[in-house]
């Protein structure tokens, strides 16, 4: 689970930030201590992958804490401010940050914002250098292991190897253990751009995790909660 960081001044812009990318599997936490900012990130045990700064925050701007936190790391900056002009977003370049959102936004541009910049910087094509370690890539439910970096899953000594998909499916599922996932959320999840994927092609991924879980004789079993989407459990489990 990612986890992202929204140093931002007002409460309710970043309790909305906050609530949207928990929704979507994102491990979000206002941060309010602006001048710790840097020690924070250099010190923390569990350190940022992503973080959202505004620029117009009490006693010291964006420019300045994201050029502080670049002196610590490299973790990828957005900044999300309601100064609209270009040099705004110039200076925010330079001083070190990665995007830029002007304020007022709409949710699912920050998000497909934020998704961008963690694909780049952790995904795939990602350089080997980043602030927070991305080597936080193996997530574990009652002894089934997820593997992100390697694209397989794990149980009990047996291994199946996954498409990017299928990972990306089992991560989501796995982020909320035991509780539904709607199938719009695993759409946004697993597809950029949802209106040019067909609904049947995630039952189809759906099909296919099941037989390999089936595979690795585990417990644990992806269940369809009707009217809602789907949930990741263990046999003895109330539905």
């Amino acid at each position: 689970m990612y986890r992202i960081w929204i140093v931002e001044d007002d409460a309710k812009i970043a309790a909305l930030v906050a609530s949207h990318l928990t929704k979507y599997g994102y491990e979000a936490q206002r941060i309010e201590a602006y001048d710790e900012v840097k020690r924070l990130v250099a010190s923390s045990e569990r350190p940022p992958h992503l973080v959202v700064l505004d620029i117009n925050l009490p006693k010291y701007d964006g420019y300045y804490l994201c050029r502080q936190i670049r002196s610590v790391s490299n973790v990828p900056i957005l900044f999300l401010s309601a100064r609209a002009g270009e040099m705004d977003q110039v200076m925010a370049i330079e001083h070190g940050g990665d995007d830029y959102v002007t304020k007022p936004f709409h949710l699912e541009v920050l998000l497909a914002k934020i998704r961008g910049l963690l694909r780049r910087t952790y995904g795939e094509y990602a350089s080997t250098s980043s602030g927070a370690s991305p080597r936080e890539d193996v997530a574990e439910y009652q002894g089934l292991f997820l593997d992100m970096s390697k694209l397989t899953a794990e149980y009990g000594g047996r291994r199946t190897e996954l498409t990017p998909k299928e990972l990306q499916l089992m991560s989501a599922l796995m982020a909320s253990p035991g509780e539904p996932v709607s199938r719009e959320a695993l759409l946004e999840r697993l597809w950029d751009d949802v209106q040019f994927v067909d609904d049947n092609t995630l039952t189809v991924n759906v099909t296919r995790m099941r037989k390999k879980l089936e595979a690795l004789e585990t417990p644990h079993a992806i269940e369809t909660v009707r009217g809602v989407g789907y949930r990741l459990a263990a046999k003895g489990e109330p539905e």
